[in-house]
């Protein structure tokens, strides 16, 4: 049976984001828990990847890895009172268990800083117990009205690490420190160029003091927070009485951050790079980088051509290279092509009689669609330099994207007129470099039009201070300015 066709993204693109997601195996609605998502092998292989990379940054910088109860005493979050109103909405409580009424509700993990502050006050006491650098890998649920797969579900997976310091500013480099491992995984593994700053007072997340984040730019113009690092001050020390003695013997309490990111990168992997045929995955995030499709007609081909191509796989494989031989009876050369271009695979490689006569064999990258005739006995040191380019061009295409995509303005006006017909569907999103004051007044008007400022960049590329579009008030830089996901 043919396979449903890629709607094209210009007729409409969120549309054709679920047609990847669903035709790639990536995940697919899970249809009996309201707004959730099975992640497939292939979604969920990538994941992995992304774990593994993540995971080896967060331990070479001192972190550990723990695990915290999914149930958080419902009193617990309403111990921090800006925290707690940011997330009732979104809520899931327990009320009932073992057949009877909780004397107290549980809440089921929206996030961690509640049950992590009690036990924080257990564990913390001396200054020699700071800091304390931890990491958990987890699942989360927050009631979403409106779902898409990865980019927003009910239940999600992802990393929240939370810290504790003596310093203030201590914990402000963990922050910074973090959000430089998000932006290096999202640039040199995801090949997706993100922008790094501060988050604005109204657009933090609830109970920090400063949030920051990475931004990063869809084919469609449309924005993606992809990591998010917070400092949360004496905040939730406070709401928990985490005390400790400091070198001078007085007490204080300690110096907070966390910082999260989720399975929402894969959403925005899959929206950085990939096309009206499917799926396209970076090479350094590819769960099987080749695949070799045997093509024969005839018995005594058959043996030849498969011997070849396992040996070919086996050279691949010596190197460090994910691959795979498609021995699946029944298929066609073409439906496997199909099959292998769908799921993102960054080349495949055909070998059939003519091939084996000729000692060559034909590669394809999955994201130009060039095919190249390559001797079969320089395929295994070649792969690895065609790999790295296209890890490189997926690079410098996206980060073109974004430049090109980047406009000035400097007035509001200029700002609406750009930005209010953008919608996901229908594409055309920009990033607005404006003067703007963090200021909710500010954020309030850009919410007239439904955009938002996605951070205060760390790095000014622009022209430097100038006047608010709004306030008339000075600011140091311009911001980053669009509608989101």
């Amino acid at each position: 049976m043919a396979e449903s066709p890629i709607t094209p993204r210009t007729q409409d693109f969120a549309a054709w984001y679920q047609d990847v997601v669903l035709q790639g195996d990536m995940a697919e609605p899970a249809e009996i828990v309201k707004g959730c998502m099975v992640i497939k092998a292939n979604g969920y292989a990538v994941w992995e990847l992304l774990q593994r990379e993540l995971d080896e940054r967060f331990k070479a910088s001192g972190h550990q890895n723990v695990y915290f109860p999914l149930l958080i005493p419902q009193s617990f979050l309403q111990r921090e009172a800006e925290h707690i109103e940011g997330f009732s909405p979104e809520l899931a409580v327990v009320t009932i268990a073992g057949g009877k009424t909780l004397e107290e509700p549980y809440v089921i993990r929206p996030t961690s800083e509640t049950i992590i502050g009690h036990f924080f006050a257990k564990w913390i006491h001396s200054y020699r117990d700071l800091p304390m650098l931890l990491n958990q890998w987890a699942n989360i649920i927050r009631w979403e009205l409106r779902t898409r797969m990865f980019l927003r579900t009910t239940e999600f997976l992802w990393q929240e690490g939370h810290t504790a310091h003596s310093h203030h500013e201590e914990a402000v480099e963990e922050v910074l420190r973090i959000l430089d491992i998000y932006a290096d995984v999202a640039e040199n593994v995801m090949a997706m160029p993100v922008i790094k700053g501060m988050k604005t007072y109204s657009e933090k997340f609830a109970g920090a003091v400063r949030s920051y984040s990475i931004e990063a730019m869809m084919q469609n113009g449309i924005a993606l927070q992809a990591g998010t690092s917070h400092d949360l001050g004496q905040n939730f020390g406070k709401a928990f009485d985490v005390q400790f003695q400091t070198s001078e013997g007085k007490l204080d309490y300690v110096w907070q951050t966390s910082w999260g990111v989720s399975t929402r990168l894969i959403g925005g992997l899959i929206m950085s790079h990939s096309d009206d045929k499917g799926l396209v995955l970076p090479p350094r995030l590819a769960p099987v980088k080749a695949v070799v499709v045997p093509i024969y007609r005839k018995d005594e081909e058959k043996s030849q051509v498969l011997e070849a191509a396992n040996r070919i796989a086996k050279e691949i494989g010596a190197k460090g290279i994910s691959v795979k031989v498609d021995l699946r009876e029944g298929q066609s050369p073409g439906a496997k092509f199909f099959h292998w271009e769908r799921r993102g695979v960054p080349v495949v490689l055909e070998l059939g009689p003519r091939d084996l006569a000729s000692g060559n064999l034909v590669m394809k990258r999955r994201d130009t669609g060039v095919k190249e005739i390559v001797a079969q006995s320089e395929i295994a040191a070649k792969l690895p330099v065609v790999l790295e380019q296209m890890q490189n061009d997926l690079y410098n295409s996206a980060k073109q994207r974004l430049k090109s995509n980047t406009v000035v303005a400097n007035s509001i006006e200029e700002v609406e007129s750009i930005l209010a017909e953008v919608t996901a569907e229908r594409g055309g999103g920009k990033f607005v470099m404006a003067h703007l004051k963090d200021d909710p007044v500010c954020d309030a008007r850009l919410k007239e039009f439904k955009a938002t400022v996605r951070n205060i960049p760390s790095v000014d590329e622009y022209d430097g201070a100038g006047k608010c579009i709004i306030t008339g008030e000075t600011v140091d830089r311009r911001v980053v300015i669009a509608k989101a996901y």
